[in-house]
Parts: C-alpha cells; sequence; structure tokens
C-alpha cells in the first residue's frame, strides 16, 4: 500500500511550520526514518556507516533532497522538486550546496549527524542544533498509519497465534527465531522489524536475548519478542511461553502478576494522562509484591516507521498520552538464576482511553 504524495506534501507543510514557530529558515533532515516520513524516499539506509541521502526543508522556499546517482531513479519516482546528484568528494559537493543556499541557519539532528560530517559541513552551513522536529511529528499517527499500524499488529498476532506449534523443546533458540522470521516472510512481511529475541529458561532474563545454540527445554519457560514491517509499518510483541505439560506454579504466577501490571497501566492509559504516572503504576504492581528490582526497563516506547521511537514510557518522561499515539506496552520480570516473563502489546491511544492493536 502506497501512502500518497499529497500526505508526504502535507507533512512537510506541517514541517515548514514548525520551522517558521522556531525561526528556524530551514533544516538538513539527515535520519533516515525522518527522511521517508517527509518524502517518501528510502526508509532504511543500506549501511550504518552510509546514507541513502539527505533532506533540505526550507521554511519559506523550495525544499531539496540529496543523494548519490544509485538512488537517482528511486528520488525522481517519489521526489517532486529539485534532486542535488553528488559522486566523489560527497561532502564537497553537499557543503558547496549548503552554503549556495545561504540560509543565515540551518538546524541539524544531532543524533543522526556524524562528528566527521558535522565537523566537514559546519563550514559551509550556520548550524543550530534541534530536538525532535520532525519525530515530534510523526508521534501522532494519520489515520493512513494507524491503518498499517493495525494490519502490521495483525499479521504479529497471527505469527505468536501459530508459535505454539512451532516451539519444539530440542531446538535451538537460533532455530526458533528462523520460524519466526519464516512466518513474517510467509504472511508478507517485507523484513523483519528488528531482530527477534528468543530465550530460552535463564537465557529469558536478558531483556533483549540473542537466540544462541542453547536448546528449547523439555519443561520450561521460552521468551519470544518479535515483530514485522509490513508497508513500511513495524509491529513489536512479546509473549512468554512454557513448554510442556503442565506450567510451574513461579511460571504461573510470575506471568499473572505481569499481565495484571500490564493491564492497569492499559486501563489508566488515555488523553492527557501522564506517561510517568502510567509507568509508576506498573512499577508499584511489582511493589507490592516485593519485586520492583527486578522490573528493569521502562513500560514501553512508541512504534511506526521504528520500532522504538517517542513516546518513552519511563519515569523520566515529562509528556502526556494523546490521541493518535501508538505505543507498546511491555512489562517483565527477571531472575539471572530462573529466567524472564514479559509480555507486550500495542496500543492506539484514544480519545476516551487505548485499544490493543
Amino acid at each position: 500500500m502506497d501512502t500518497p504524495a499529497d500526505v508526504f506534501a502535507a507533512r512537510r507543510q506541517a514541517l515548514k511550520e514548525r520551522l517558521r514557530e522556531q525561526r528556524l529558515p530551514g533544516l538538513l533532515v539527515s535520519h533516515a526514518a525522518n527522511r521517508w516520513y517527509l518524502s517518501g524516499f528510502e526508509l532504511m539506509d543500506s549501511q550504518c556507516n552510509e546514507s541513502a541521502g539527505w533532506l533540505v526543508i526550507t521554511a519559506d522556499g523550495e525544499d531539496h533532497l540529496l543523494t548519490d546517482p544509485r538512488f537517482e531513479e528511486a528520488a525522481r519516482r517519489v521526489w517532486p522538486g529539485d534532486i542535488v546528484i553528488y559522486t566523489a568528494r560527497k561532502l564537497d559537493k553537499i557543503g558547496a550546496f549548503l552554503e549556495s543556499l545561504a540560509l543565515p541557519r540551518l538546524g541539524f539532528e544531532p543524533k543522526s549527524l556524524c562528528v566527521r560530517d558535522y565537523e566537514r559541513l559546519r563550514e559551509n552551513a550556520a548550524f543550530t542544533p534541534t530536538e525532535n522536529l520532525v519525530e515530534d511529528l510523526r508521534v501522532i499517527k494519520d489515520p493512513g498509519e494507524i491503518a498499517l499500524l493495525e494490519a502490521s499488529c495483525a499479521l504479529n498476532h497471527k505469527v505468536m497465534e501459530a508459535l505454539p506449534g512451532r516451539l519444539v523443546p530440542g531446538m535451538t533458540e537460533a532455530e526458533a527465531a528462523w520460524e519466526v522470521e519464516r512466518l513474517f516472510r510467509e504472511g508478507g512481511a517485507s523484513a523483519l522489524a528488528f531482530s527477534t529475541i528468543v530465550g530460552a529458561d535463564m537465557n529469558a532474563a536478558l531483556p533483549h536475548a540473542e537466540p544462541g545454540p542453547t536448546r528449547l527445554p523439555e519443561e520450561g519457560l521460552v521468551l519470544v519478542d518479535c515483530g514485522g514491517r509490513l508497508n513500511n509499518y513495524c509491529s513489536d510483541q512479546t509473549r512468554t511461553f512454557w513448554l510442556g505439560r503442565k506450567p510451574s506454579d513461579r511460571f504461573r504466577q510470575t506471568l499473572d502478576l505481569v499481565r495484571e501490571a500490564q493491564t492497569r497501566a492499559l486501563k489508566f492509559i488515555g488523553p492527557g494522562v501522564s506517561i510517568a504516572e502510567t509507568y509508576g503504576l506498573a512499577r508499584k504492581c511489582f511493589e507490592e509484591q516485593g519485586l520492583a528490582e527486578r522490573f528493569t526497563h521502562g513500560l514501553g516506547h512508541g512504534v511506526g516507521l521504528e520500532t522504538h521511537e517517542p513516546p518513552s514510557l519511563s519515569s523520566l518522561s515529562q509528556d502526556v498520552f494523546r490521541p493518535g499515539m501508538v505505543v507498546a506496552v511491555e512489562p517483565g520480570l527477571y531472575w539471572p538464576d530462573w529466567g524472564g516473563v514479559r509480555w507486550e502489546y500495542m496500543v492506539l491511544v484514544t480519545e476516551d482511553g487505548c485499544r490493543i492493536l
């Protein structure tokens, strides 16, 4: 499903309004997801040390896409404006172009512009650091994005429903992760949203366990955290399964407590509700059982074009929930000598609460 060109144009216009509000003549967009959100051009860079291209969005003038010849045709298919092609001596070409714009100030994204590029390009542009100018637009999903996220989550639910029949005692965590990817690919996903997490027994105490040679138990727990990328939008869900005939009392009690913490949070989430207070409500559920120290991460995060994006559901958040936010809510408890239990849903904040996607 393609995002219409007028949607990208409207997003650029919204950014221009933000630039004018902040008296900033322009913004150099280097973060890949922000680039795609504003243009439809190349959602991801092929290498962590290589960019498919940058945008220059101006407050009151023409916008520009900068890329190299490998991406020129792809750029022309989606970008209606000026395209600047650079080849050898890339930074010299980009620097000269930025200087030609003669903008008195140019915002940049400190989280994605590397020091090397910053040091070179600031010779040609009056750089001003910015904070989440595009991310603040992305945090509220439009109806089209919500529909795409619902479809992505629906596929994730199908994967989770199929997994109990695919998790076989004796197979390795790595083999289980491959089964997860197979299910996503067969369901139409273009890629995984992130590397699948599979942790058997004690490895489940590692919130971001990397699947390895450990074999799934005959009687024991397996934590699976996975997501797919469908029509560019991510899903992210976690389940903790029991392999064997009868779950242990400890597993059942821990799972019940984790899901109770999640339920309390979901009932509390709504427009204007403090994110920090929501985190505290879930944590209090564990404190009541003397287990707060076993809850070792935030309550969740935003999900959209990226698996982890604003808002962060933590005790430090100054934000409140707003309609249109899509967040993952994922409380968990972990013991290095036993394992861990986590349960994760993605939810849409609505006008009167939230609903699970």
